[in-house]
């Protein structure tokens, strides 16, 4: 089976390289303009949009076409073509609102667009970790011939392991970080058969259920997050500040961390168990109520569910289990939340407080979010567990996210922290 993933990192000598990255992401705009004004002209006297192959093939000889590596500044194209079939099919299909792809251009300045070095474009060393990235014939002059990007990756990730395909050096949050695009082929055996639960919320991020063990997740960390980089930016007068974008940039960064250590936790946990199979609830309405409109969770509830970006999870969860060889199946969590996982009563009354689920027919006493999980558990696994004891569904093992260590941990081992 291959795999693909892209790992992004932060540049570690950017004093070095900032200004060679800045003079190849402004080239890569002014290309995207002469490529953007030949389409222009196409279109208007042949009524069609060329492809990615005829405006290589035509611009090859420009003096902007240079400024890149060959292979960058195709990348180029390809996106610009891209671009314009992408509004060529809205045009076709009705959508009269949608607009061509525009210039890149901000008064008499160029922004800095992402570049891309196919294999032939860039050097790894692993050893290092460092990448050479080539520069186009044109910036070569009176400079070195190559900008050495030194990086630094989240821990869990080692690059030796990966046959990178390609380097993007992106421009966001005020400072150039880079991407590298991989790809590996493994064939994992899958641990077990045994299946697992996740009811996703705001409060607790996430109930893991086994049936017949369950692990809870509080989100505190994920929302003294939320909170604290929200007062700070209020603070700030210019949304665009310094400020404000390494504001953003931390924030996200702690977010996708948060998200990344929560689900290798969840598929490590299954591994130790022989699970084969994770069901995960669907929330893709959770914004939006019966009729298609805003959901309105309160003041905080909003702010929570700002911050809990439930598809990435889901994805982030598909590609770490996929790795083990476990299958994530998404299915719907209608009723989940009202019915008893013990005995299957139905009754919407039966959640008595936030946390808790009391069912009046068989006398479980139960964590409302385990009880979810257990029910979604069940749509894949639908025989009960023999073990339907209080104490599992009603205390559940508490894993919190230790701030101190990047990772999580039963309860009892974590030291509160702050941001």
């Amino acid at each position: 089976m291959r795999i693909h993933r892209t790992f992004e990192a932060s540049i570690t000598n950017p004093g070095q390289v900032s200004d060679d990255l800045d003079q190849l992401g402004r080239a890569a705009s002014k290309l995207w303009n002469v490529g953007r004004y030949y389409a222009h002209e196409q279109w208007d006297d042949t009524g069609e949009i060329p492809d990615d192959g005829e405006l290589k093939s035509d611009l090859k000889g420009h003096e902007r076409y240079t400024d890149l590596h060959s292979q960058s500044s195709q990348r180029v194209l390809e996106e610009l073509a891209e671009a314009f079939n992408g509004w060529f099919r809205k045009r076709r299909s009705g959508e009269s609102r949608a607009r061509p792809p525009g210039y890149r251009k901000r008064g008499d300045s160029h922004p800095r667009s992402t570049v891309s070095f196919k294999a032939a474009g860039f050097k790894h060393d692993a050893q290092f970790t460092r990448v050479r990235l080539s520069k186009g014939r044109n910036l070569k002059e009176h400079r070195s011939d190559f900008v050495l990007c030194e990086y630094g990756l989240r821990p869990d990730v080692d690059l030796s392991e990966w046959d990178i395909q390609q380097v993007r050096a992106v421009h966001k949050y005020g400072e150039w970080r880079l991407q590298f695009v991989c790809r590996t082929t493994i064939d994992p055996e899958p641990p077990g058969e045994e299946t697992a639960g996740i009811d996703l919320g705001i409060s607790n991020v996430a109930a893991l259920s086994f049936g017949g063990e369950s692990i809870l997740f509080p989100g505190n960390a994920l929302k003294e997050d939320e909170y604290y980089f929200g007062r700070k930016k209020a603070k700030c007068d210019d949304s665009r500040s310094h400020e404000r974008l390494r504001l953003d940039r931390k924030r996200t960064e702690r977010r996708t961390h948060f998200l990344h250590t929560l689900s290798k936790h969840i598929v490590v946990e299954c591994v130790e168990r022989d699970v084969g199979t994770i069901v995960i609830g669907d929330l893709g309405d959770i914004r939006d109520d019966e009729n298609g409109d805003s959901r309105n969770w309160g003041t905080h509830g909003n702010l929570d569910l700002h911050g809990w970006a439930f598809d990435r999870f889901t994805s982030i969860l598909d590609y770490k289990a996929e790795a083990e060889g476990i299958d994530v199946t998404v299915e719907s969590e209608r009723d989940t939340s009202k019915t008893c996982s013990a005995c299957g009563t139905k009754d919407g009354d039966q959640r008595v407080e936030r946390g808790l689920y009391v069912c009046e027919e068989c006398d479980t006493v139960a964590n409302a979010d385990v009880n979810g999980a257990e029910n979604i558990r069940r749509k894949v696994t639908p025989s009960p567990s023999q073990d339907r004891s209080n104490g599992w569904l009603a205390q559940p093992s508490v894993h919190l996210f230790d701030c101190s260590e990047g990772r999580f941990a039963p309860r009892e081992q974590v030291v509160d922290c702050k941001p």
